[in-house]
């Protein structure tokens, strides 16, 4: 349906007031399309906000989506800015491994969000929260708030990060 809509909108071009448009609907433009309206980094702040499942994990679109994510974002290797994380929002959840290792705690809220992991990105997420090394500091010294705030990331704990929160 999304697609149609789009087809629909840009029948005529591109509208000058795309930033107006759900965001759901800008999964199926391009950085380019977008050109007129604003920067890439503004349409992939309004991306990173949109309901990215509505593409699935493994479609081309979606991984093209995340490449030019990072060249508009000029983000070269797999450490990832707090600046970065926030505008590329929901898509952090395509993010391997590496990237959230390498960036530390930098976009554990927003991995938060996601609806699924890949045993990789799990595997990443125990290390960084082991490791302590991050804005929340070891799960020794957590509250109510940052586990809250990680909610997302709760069912990825092991063992061993579970019994050192808290009660």
């Amino acid at each position: 349906k999304l697609s149609c809509l789009v087809k629909m909108v840009t029948l005529h071009g591109i509208p000058k007031d795309l930033d107006s448009y759900p965001e759901d609907l800008l999964l199926f433009l391009s950085p380019s399309d977008y050109a007129a309206t604003g920067s890439c980094r503004q349409y992939f702040a309004n991306i990173g906000k949109a309901n990215l499942d509505v593409l699935q994990r493994e479609s081309s679109r979606r991984k093209q989506l995340l490449v030019e994510a990072l060249v508009c974002l000029k983000i070269p290797g797999p450490q990832v800015s707090e600046e970065n994380a926030e505008i590329l929002g929901r898509l952090v959840c395509d993010l391997g491994g590496e990237y959230i290792r390498s960036s530390g705690g930098n976009f554990l809220k927003q991995l938060s969000q996601c609806e699924s992991f890949l045993p990789d990105q799990e595997e990443a997420i125990r290390s960084v929260i082991s490791s302590g090394n991050t804005t929340f500091g070891p799960p020794e010294v957590w509250s109510a708030f940052t586990l809250n705030e990680l909610s997302g990331l709760i069912p990825v704990f092991d063992h061993s990060i579970l019994q050192k929160i808290p009660k």
